[in-house]
C-alpha cells in the first residue's frame, strides 16, 4: 500500500488541485488569505518578534491568522542565549517543562501542556522524527534556524501525536548570499567544541546555493565517568532554476556519545534516615559503562513548485537511520532499609525511519473571498530491529556503595523488530468569510499498522488501526492589532495489544476547546498572546478490576490552562520573551486508585522571563547583556501523588560584544548553581537537574 501512496501521490494531487488553474492568474496575492508560496518550513521572523508560522497549517501563515496557541523560537532567540540542547533552547517557551526527568541527553524530552510528548512530538522540517525504541535521532541548535512550538493535539496535519502538541525544529537552508562563520568555545567540566557555517551561490546565473554546517563538540557533563560527545556535518544544496521551482537537498551525519540520566535514593524519604545518606560522590560520579552512543545519518528533500498564481505543490521526504549501543547501571529501588537495587540495562538497536508529504496548495475564490486549499498524502514507517539486555540481581548496600565494579553483559529477554506505518490523506482549508473574520476547518483519515517480529519466540504481534479526525477554528481582527481566536481540535494515539476477551485496544482519543487574544501593537515591535485551553483524553488504559494483568480502556484525563507569552523588540536596543502558564490537570476516571489525582510531572505553575539590551551608544558599540529567569513550580513524581517533586528557579545570564567579524559571549545557565531535582518519585529516588554551566565562546566571520 504504502508503495502505491508514495508512488502516486503527485500526480493524485495534480489531479485533485486542477481546478485551481482556472483561477484568474492575476489575482492580487495581497488580497484577503492568499498565502505566499515560500519554502513551507521557513520561519520569517524579525529579531525576537515572530511574523509567521508553518507548522500550525503546513503552509507560511501569518500567526494572526492560526486560531491555536504556537511558540516560535527565532534565530536572534539561539544567537542570544546558545543552547547546547533542543530542551534548552524551548526552556522558555511557556506551557513546556524541558527534561522532565532530569539531566538525560539521549534524546529530547518535553513537557507540553502538562503532557510528556515522548516519542510522539519531535518534527524536523515538518516530517517526524520521533523516538523509537531507544533512537531518538537527536539534533543540535548549531544545526537549526529556529523551532516552532505547536501547542495541543494537531492529528490532522500530522497523524498520530500526543494532545500536548508537538516541537518543529527548521534545519539550516542554502543561502544565496555569501556566509562565512564559525565558532570555538569552551565550556563546563572540560567541554571544547568548534563549528562551522559556511555557504553562499554556486556560479553567477543564480540557480544554485549550497551551505555546510558542522561541528565537533568533546567533554563531559556534571559527572564524573560521563560523555559530551558530538560531531555532526551537514551538506545542503538548492536549486532554483526559476522563481516558481525550488528544491533543496538536505543530509546530516552525526555521532554522539553521551550520558544517561542520575537517580538516586534520598534518606529519610526512599528509606530511613538512620540508615545514613549516600556519600556526595555518588551524586557526581556516573557508573562505570553507563554511556548511550548514537550513529546517526538522515537524508531528503524539500520540493516546491508554483504551477500558477492558484496553484502550488510541495513535497518533503526524508530517510533516517540509527545505530544505538547503549548500556546504564542503574538505581533500581530499595532492597531493604539498608541496600539498594541495581539494574543493568542493555540495548543494541539499529532504527530506520522514513517520511514523505505530497500537498498541493490551491488558491481560489468562494462567492468572491479568497480561500487556501491544502490538500495532502503522507506516508510514515519506522522500524527497530532492537536486543535488550537486564539483569536486577545487584544488591549495593548504603553504608559501603561501591558502583565501580566490573560486570558481565546481561542476558537477553527481548530481540525483535517492531514497525509502525502511518498512511495519511487530509485535507485543510483557510478561508477569509469577511475582511475581519477568518476560519479554517481540517479532516484527515489515517491508517496505522503496527508489527513486532519476535526473534526469540512465537510472539508476534500484528495491529491495524484507523482514525478519522477533524478540527475548525477561527480568528477575528478587530482594531489596534488585537485578533480573538477559537477553535477546536481532536487527536489520538495507537494503543497495542488487547483486553481479557480478545479485543484489540481502541486508539487513546484527545479533543481541545482553545480560545484566546493576540495583540500586535502598531507602534511597538512586539506579540503579545494569551490562551485559555480545556484538553480531554480518553480511552486511556487503566487495570482490569476483574482480570489481573489485563487493562481496559475506561481512564480518561483532563487538563485545563492558561498561557500568556509576549515577544517584544523595541529600536532602543531592548528585547524579550516573556511566558507563564497555569494547569489544572486532573486523571477523571481510572481503576489504578489514582482517580482524583494530578498526573505524574505537571507543574501547576510555570513562568519564566529573558530580557536583553544592546547598548546604543558609539562608546558601547557592540555590547549586549542578557539575562534571564526561570521557575518550574512542584509536580508529583508519579500519578499516586505520594511524593513531591519541589519547585525550583533558575537564573541564566549572557554576556556579548562584537567587533567587526569578530564577537566574544560568555554564556551561563543556572547562575546561582541552584541545586534541585528534576524529579523524584515513590520509592525511586530523585535525579539531579542541571547545575551551573558557563561557557566562552569566540564567533567569527570570514
Amino acid at each position: 500500500m504504502h508503495r502505491l501512496l508514495v508512488g502516486t501521490a503527485l500526480p493524485l494531487l495534480l489531479a485533485l488541485a486542477s481546478a485551481g488553474r482556472a483561477q484568474d492568474a492575476a489575482q492580487d496575492a495581497d488580497e484577503g488569505l492568499v498565502l505566499p508560496t515560500l519554502n513551507v518550513d521557513a520561519v520569517a521572523d524579525a529579531g525576537m518578534v515572530p511574523l509567521s508560522s508553518a507548522i500550525a497549517t503546513k503552509t507560511d501563515t501569518p500567526i494572526e491568522r492560526i486560531p491555536q496557541a504556537v511558540s516560535i523560537i527565532t534565530q536572534e532567540s539561539l544567537v542570544q542565549r546558545r543552547p547546547q540542547t533542543l530542551e534548552q533552547a524551548v526552556s522558555y517557551a511557556p506551557g513546556v517543562v524541558p527534561s522532565p526527568w532530569g539531566q538525560d541527553d539521549r534524546f529530547a524530552e518535553f513537557l507540553i501542556r502538562g503532557f510528556d510528548i515522548g516519542t510522539y512530538g519531535v518534527y524536523r522540517d515538518g516530517l517526524p522524527q520521533k523516538v523509537i525504541g531507544f533512537s531518538g535521532f537527536a539534533m543540535d541548535p548549531w544545526s537549526l534556524d529556529g523551532i516552532d512550538v505547536l501547542k495541543g493535539p494537531n492529528a490532522v496535519l500530522y497523524g498520530e501525536t500526543d494532545p500536548g502538541g508537538i516541537v518543529n525544529a527548521t534545519t539550516k537552508r542554502p543561502t544565496f548570499d555569501p556566509l562565512r562563520k564559525g565558532f570555538v568555545a569552551y565550556g563546563p567540566f572540560d567541554t571544547w567544541q568548534g563549528g562551522l557555517d559556511v555557504g553562499g551561490p554556486v556560479g553567477e546565473d543564480g540557480t544554485l546555493a549550497w551551505r555546510l554546517t558542522g561541528l565537533y563538540r568533546g567533554g563531559e557533563t556534571g559527572f564524573a565517568n560521563s560523555f559530551n560527545d558530538r560531531q555532526f556535518i551537514a551538506p545542503a544544496l538548492t536549486w532554483r532554476p526559476d522563481a516558481a521551482t525550488e528544491i533543496t537537498v538536505l543530509t546530516n551525519i552525526q555521532k554522539d556519545k553521551t550520558t544517561p540520566a542520575l537517580s538516586l535514593p534520598v534518606a529519610g524519604e526512599d528509606y530511613p534516615a538512620a540508615s545514613g545518606a549516600l556519600p556526595d560522590w555518588m551524586w557526581r560520579t556516573n557508573p562505570d559503562e553507563s554511556y548511550y552512543k548514537a550513529d546517526i545519518a538522515s537524508a531528503g528533500y524539500l520540493f516546491s513548485h508554483e504551477f500558477s498564481p492558484t496553484l502550488t505543490v510541495r513535497q518533503q521526504t526524508r530517510v533516517a537511520r540509527q545505530e544505538t549501543d547503549y548500556r546504564e547501571f542503574y538505581f533500581n529501588g530499595m532492597s531493604s532499609d539498608t541496600e539498594m537495587n541495581y539494574a543493568d540495562f542493555t540495548v543494541n538497536e539499529t532504527a530506520k525511519t522514513a517520511a514523505v508529504d505530497t500537498q498541493a496548495q490551491i488558491d481560489f475564490d468562494v462567492a468572491g473571498r479568497p480561500s487556501t486549499l491544502l490538500l495532502g498524502v503522507d506516508y510514515s514507517r519506522a522500524e527497530a530491529d532492537s536486543a535488550y539486555g537486564f539483569d536486577d540481581s545487584y544488591t549495593i548496600p548504603i553504608a559501603d556503595p561501591d558502583v565501580s565494579f566490573t560486570r558481565p553483559r546481561p542476558a537477553i529477554y527481548y530481540d525483535g523488530v517492531q514497525t509502525v506505518e502511518q498512511y495519511g490523506l487530509y485535507a485543510h482549508n483557510q478561508i477569509s468569510l469577511t475582511d475581519r473574520l477568518f476560519a479554517s476547518f481540517g479532516l484527515r483519515q489515517t491508517w496505522v499498522e503496527n508489527r513486532f517480529d519476535d526473534h526469540l519466540g512465537t510472539d508476534d504481534t500484528s495491529q491495524d488501526d484507523h482514525k478519522l479526525v477533524w478540527d475548525v477554528g477561527a480568528t477575528y481582527d478587530l482594531d489596534h492589532g488585537i485578533t480573538p481566536y477559537a477553535s477546536y481540535a481532536t487527536g489520538f494515539v495507537v494503543n497495542t495489544g488487547a483486553d481479557f476477551d480478545g479485543n484489540l485496544y481502541k486508539p487513546t482519543e484527545a479533543e481541545q476547546i482553545e480560545v484566546g487574544v493576540r495583540w500586535r501593537p502598531e507602534t511597538v515591535n512586539a506579540l503579545i498572546s494569551a490562551a485559555l485551553y480545556s484538553i480531554d483524553k480518553t480511552n486511556v488504559l487503566t487495570t482490569d478490576p476483574d482480570h489481573n494483568n489485563f487493562w481496559v480502556q475506561t481512564g480518561e484525563v483532563r487538563h485545563r490552562g492558561l498561557e500568556f507569552e509576549a515577544n517584544v523588540d523595541l529600536d532602543g536596543g531592548f528585547s524579550a520573551v516573556a511566558g507563564y502558564s497555569y494547569i489544572d490537570a486532573k486523571i477523571t476516571s481510572s481503576n489504578d486508585g489514582d482517580e482524583g489525582n494530578r498526573p505524574a510531572l505537571v507543574p501547576e505553575h510555570e513562568a519564566s522571563l529573558w530580557g536583553n539590551y544592546a547598548f546604543q551608544s558609539a562608546s558601547l558599540d557592540g555590547l549586549s547583556l542578557g539575562a534571564g529567569v526561570r521557575y518550574v513550580g512542584s509536580s508529583f513524581g508519579d500519578s499516586t501523588n505520594t511524593r513531591e517533586t519541589p519547585a525550583h528557579t533558575l537564573v541564566d545570564a549572557a554576556l556579548r560584544y562584537r567587533r567587526g567579524a569578530v564577537e566574544g559571549a560568555l554564556n551561563v545557565t543556572n547562575l546561582l548553581d541552584k541545586q534541585y531535582y528534576a524529579i523524584c518519585r515513590a520509592g525511586g529516588g530523585c535525579a539531579p537537574g542541571d547545575e551551573r554551566e558557563v561557557q566562552l565562546t569566540v564567533s567569527f566571520d570570514f
